[in-house]
């Protein structure tokens, strides 16, 4: 029997919006991802080093499978400037079976 597939959504944010493209394509282009989107700047507040810091920031959210997560993970930590990145990944309880069916035919487990 085939095991289901598990759909993920993970955001990570960078500084700046061609540093959120390059990460976004190096993600697509490896086929960890189907699909990456890149929001406008956002403004984050956040406690680093004792310290409250504001950053102006550029999210980035790649649609890919729990299957491809630690290689997407690990890709970008690597790809990362940042010393602690943001990498969080969500489930996606639901969606639209043509849509993620697209996703695991474009994304590739390594």
């Amino acid at each position: 029997m085939a095991q289901a597939l598990t759909v993920l959504t993970v955001l990570t944010t960078t500084d700046s919006v061609e540093k959120a493209e390059r990460l976004a394509r190096g993600v697509v282009e490896a086929r960890l991802a189907a699909c990456a989107q890149i929001s406008a700047p956002v403004t984050s507040v956040f406690r680093w080093k004792s310290a409250i810091e504001t950053a102006e920031e550029w999210q980035v959210l790649f649609k890919t499978t729990e299957a491809c997560y630690p290689a997407l993970e690990a890709h970008l930590i690597a790809a990362h400037d940042y010393e602690t990145p943001e990498i969080i990944a969500t489930p996606v309880v639901g969606g639209g079976a043509a849509y993620l069916a697209w996703i695991d035919a474009e994304t590739v487990a390594q």
